[in-house]
């Protein structure tokens, strides 16, 4: 019998480190050097002999946002689950991340403070995963770049990936123009990843050989972000670290704000608002929009903070998802992770936890005994779908809501939407629904943990008779 998907979802998701190291094939090629990308680079240094990262960009991750990650600039959350993941492929990573100067908690009790439609919730629990670590995104992505090239048998190349080989039903290699102009380079492999991000032309390549493409997702959620970097100060603010949420409804417009703590004694501090509501680069707009729709510690910042640099404004258009494991044809050799498979609404964090669940599932996969370069890769991307299913669900079912957005609604919805919203409502007051809740919204357990009975009861005395105070 097939484990339910919550079972699968808690074997990936486990700290545990696997012993299991057995070399399977003599060469993987990895499309894209982000964070997806190296994560299964690590992984397959497990499994493969050698192991090559096609990148396209060769900028320094150190000096600030790279060109192939467009929203580098703005805030990242990496999930308590995404660190658990961190420290079980990187040991040691998340200390020496502290020790570079990511910033540790003030006080041992200090927490996140959580507002949703002007209500300060219960405080969440603390991380099971120790110091929540919390960084910008280049700090983060070049530290993982240096651990995973520590291996002795991974090595990057920088060019652009323009396709793939194949022979006999299989992706024998794959093809990249390097960045100093030489011909084009075919390089041989038993797997190929595609790490390509959003943007990846896998599907093209895949149709252009007489492939099925994999079916495409969307929602279009139309998020505008604006971010700005300050000087912390505690004369300013005693600010650690705050996330806010207004949600649509009768009299509000569905905004999120955010302030996090960061590496070099900064502030990140994040404004973003839905379809036609757009935060701009101009300082007196993002000073504004601190001061008139978040709590007070963000227009203290913005007013009498010091400003670093410029704000930085992103555009997401959708949400979108390819479901490969939908396909009946797919050639041995390939896998995809990250947001190559699935790209969700920023908002939620769930981007860089996601990669590093697809990695675990090809860790998964790989110890399982395959063929990679024989049989399509169709165990890892059952296990993938797991990962995708529980993220979509958290994202889409709040997106849905948005009164610009007109669907896909999934199947379901409208019984999914009321256990959901009572458990929500309750959350707000009762440590432990917020608990639960947080270690699903966190990514640690599966969305399927808040429908269990002893869950659904709890929220029905406590969500349906309390009603939140209004912060002081």
């Amino acid at each position: 019998m097939r484990p339910s998907p919550s079972r699968i979802f808690s074997q990936i998701a486990t700290a545990e480190r696997p012993t299991d190291r057995s070399v399977v094939m003599r060469r993987a090629v990895v499309l894209g050097g982000s964070i997806a990308g190296l994560m299964a680079a690590r992984v397959l240094s497990d499994h493969a002999e050698e192991v090559l990262i096609v990148e396209r960009d060769p900028s320094d991750v150190e000096d600030g946002p790279r060109p192939g990650v467009p929203q580098g600039s703005q805030v990242h959350a990496l999930l308590p689950s995404g660190q658990m993941q961190l420290e079980r492929w990187f040991p040691g990573l998340v200390d020496e991340a502290l020790a570079l100067g990511a910033p540790l908690p003030p006080s041992a009790d200090a927490t996140a403070k959580t507002f949703v439609n002007g209500v300060l919730g219960v405080p969440p629990p603390a991380a099971a995963t120790g110091p929540m670590l919390i960084t910008t995104r280049p700090f983060l992505e070049a530290l993982v770049r240096r651990y995973t090239l520590a291996a002795g048998n991974i090595r990057m190349v920088y060019g652009r990936a323009d396709g793939l080989a194949y022979a006999d039903r299989r992706v024998t290699g794959a093809r990249y123009v390097p960045r100093d102009g030489a011909e084009p380079v075919v390089e041989p492999a038993d797997l190929v990843v595609d790490a390509m991000g959003r943007s990846s032309r896998l599907s093209k390549w895949l149709a252009d050989e007489g492939w099925p493409r994999p079916p495409m997702q969307r929602m279009p959620i139309k998020l505008n972000y604006a971010t700005a970097l300050f000087r912390r100060d505690e004369k300013v603010s005693d600010t650690w670290v705050v996330v806010y949420q207004t949600m649509a409804g009768k009299g509000r417009t569905a905004r999120i704000g955010g302030i996090n703590s960061v590496e070099d004694d900064r502030w990140m501090v994040l404004v973003a608002g839905y379809d036609e509501d757009r935060p701009s680069r101009d300082v007196a707009d993002f000073t504004a929009r601190c001061r008139e729709h978040y709590p007070e510690m963000f227009g203290d910042i913005a007013e009498r903070g010091e400003m670093l640099g410029e704000v930085v404004t992103y555009h997401q258009a959708d949400s979108r998802r390819r479901d490969f494991h939908k396909l009946d044809r797919m050639p041995a050799g390939l896998v995809a992770a990250g947001d190559a498979i699935a790209s969700f609404n920023p908002v939620y964090g769930q981007g860089m936890t996601s990669a590093m669940l697809h990695a675990s599932c090809l860790s998964a996969y790989l110890r399982s005994g395959p063929r990679p370069h024989e049989e399509p890769a169709r165990a890892y991307f059952d296990q993938v779908r797991v990962i995708v299913d529980a993220a979509w669900q958290i994202s889409t079912s709040a997106d849905v809501e948005l009164p610009h957005v007109a669907g896909p609604y999934p199947r379901g919805y409208k019984l999914t939407k009321w256990f959901g919203d009572l458990v929500f409502r309750a959350a707000q007051t009762d440590p432990v629904l917020s608990a639960r809740l947080s270690r699903v919204t966190t990514m640690l357990d599966h969305p399927a943990a808040l429908s269990r009975p002893g869950t659904l009861l709890r929220a029905l005395r406590l969500g349906l008779r309390h009603r939140p105070r209004p912060a002081g």
